[in-house]
């Protein structure tokens, strides 16, 4: 178990160092794809990671409950910008379905 949490908490470290050396990119997302990359290269053995990861993906709700809170703290600036934000969710949503929809359609050929 050690040895898991190790891996997948070492990734995120080595994503939040590149991320302060001024890549715009979160150090999280960057720790992801250098994991994906190593399980990928065979550096890091699924065996090694999967339980714990396993582990983490079901009790992700509880993950979401400090954003949940802060939200509820900047209510008032939210209802200030709802439309912005709202414009904002609905073309996000859009142009994430046409590029998946897109994208499987280029993988299945």
């Amino acid at each position: 178990m050690y040895k898991g949490l190790t891996i997948i908490f070492g990734f995120l470290f080595l994503g939040g160092l590149i991320e302060s050396a001024g890549v715009p990119i979160p150090g999280s997302v960057l720790g992801m794809l250098l994991l994906t990359l190593a399980l990928i290269t065979g550096i890091v053995r699924l065996e090694d990671v999967e339980r714990e990861g396993e582990f983490l993906v079901r009790n992700m709700s509880i993950m979401f409950i400090p954003p949940g809170v802060g939200i509820i703290l900047y209510l008032d600036l939210l209802k200030e910008n709802l439309v912005a934000i709202g414009v904002a969710l609905v073309l996000s949503f859009l142009i994430t379905l046409f590029v998946t929809a897109k994208t499987v359609e280029v993988l299945r050929r």
